[in-house]
């Protein structure tokens, strides 16, 4: 049979391409630098489905957001989601349109993470439905969604959301921490026998500069059913290879912290920077430029908890602030 042909017959008999799901995995944005990226893993022997891509399930939209869809995957639902990122549609929007949309008229078997930068501030969303295997769930925070089927239990879904949000790195190297979160023998309850979390896994993420189905950073690895290796460790390594998740030595300081009526800043030299501040929803309120030296009149901002990240060059440090 030609390679054409089996093409041919993926695409037009869903009852093959249903087969194919992920079943923990992760989308996620970051408003200070504009990344977009997700991650995921199966107990899926893609060596079985050469047609599809390691990282099939997600799509990357730099500078805007990224769409997971699982359990049950048809590329129609997935074109259906990209189509809706693409006229301008928040996750809660997307979601609602592909549940009364699904291809197949049964969205209960289909599982969503949706996440994208409006207007600057991230939204989140995710689904999870009623028939999909056990056990089931998804978790949204302000810049990430997590979903997961076929699981161990709840507590994988946890550890990943405490990887993502326990790792000081960047938003790459918070995936990966996600993934590792999910390392544990049968994670992905299919693979209990196998002695892995998964047979495949993978993570990307695309800057703002970034074209569609480019992203800047993107690896994957895929092992046989029985060959007993564990991916998430088989990706630490090829992550280590291109990416260093060290927190660089900070660019500036601030203070007084907390802060009140104004925030002063101080740098190392007088070459021209760039600085934004954010409030804790993602939101950037407050930006310029500056050289050694700046003070930002802060008063009529709400109490609160707030970021502010400074650009010299090719080097980005952000640090947290509260607001008195």
């Amino acid at each position: 049979m030609s390679r054409a042909l089996v093409f041919l017959l993926l695409f037009l008999c869903p009852v093959i391409i249903v087969k194919a799901q992920d079943t923990f995995s992760i989308v996620a944005v970051d408003p200070v630098t504009g990344e977009v990226g997700a991650a995921g893993a199966s107990c899926l022997d893609l060596y079985a489905f050469p047609f599809f891509a390691d990282d099939f399930i997600s799509e990357l939209f730099p500078g805007i957001g990224a769409i997971n869809t699982q359990a049950s995957y048809t590329p129609g639902n997935q074109a259906s989601a990209r189509d809706r990122m693409n006229a301008g549609d928040n996750p809660a929007q997307i979601i609602d349109w592909l549940i009364a949309h699904d291809v197949s008229g049964n969205a209960d078997i289909r599982q969503y993470g949706i996440v994208r930068l409006v207007k600057g501030s991230p939204q989140t969303a995710g689904y999870t439905g009623a028939a999909c295997m056990d056990y089931k769930n998804h978790i949204t925070g302000k810049t990430y969604c997590i979903q997961g089927n076929i699981l161990l239990g709840r507590k994988v879904l946890d550890s990943m959301e405490a990887r993502f949000n326990n790792e000081q790195g960047d938003l790459a190297c918070k995936l990966m921490a996600a993934l590792q979160g999910a390392k544990m023998i049968g994670a992905d309850s299919r693979c209990t026998a196998n002695g892995t979390s998964s047979l495949f896994a993978f993570v990307k993420v695309s800057k703002p500069a970034d074209t569609f189905a480019r992203p800047s950073f993107s690896i994957a690895v895929k092992t046989h059913a029985n060959a007993r290796v564990e991916p998430v460790d088989s990706l630490q390594a090829l992550f280590d290879l291109h990416h260093n998740c060290t927190v660089p030595i900070d660019l500036f300081r601030i203070f007084p912290v907390p802060a009140s009526g104004m925030l002063h800043i101080i740098t190392g030299n007088q070459d021209t920077k760039s600085y934004r501040i954010w409030n804790a929803s993602g939101l950037a309120i407050l930006s310029g430029v500056m050289n050694r030296e700046k003070q930002i009149y802060i008063h009529d901002l709400p109490a609160g908890v707030y970021f502010i990240k400074l650009q010299d060059g090719g080097k980005i440090t952000s640090k947290r602030f509260s607001k008195l």
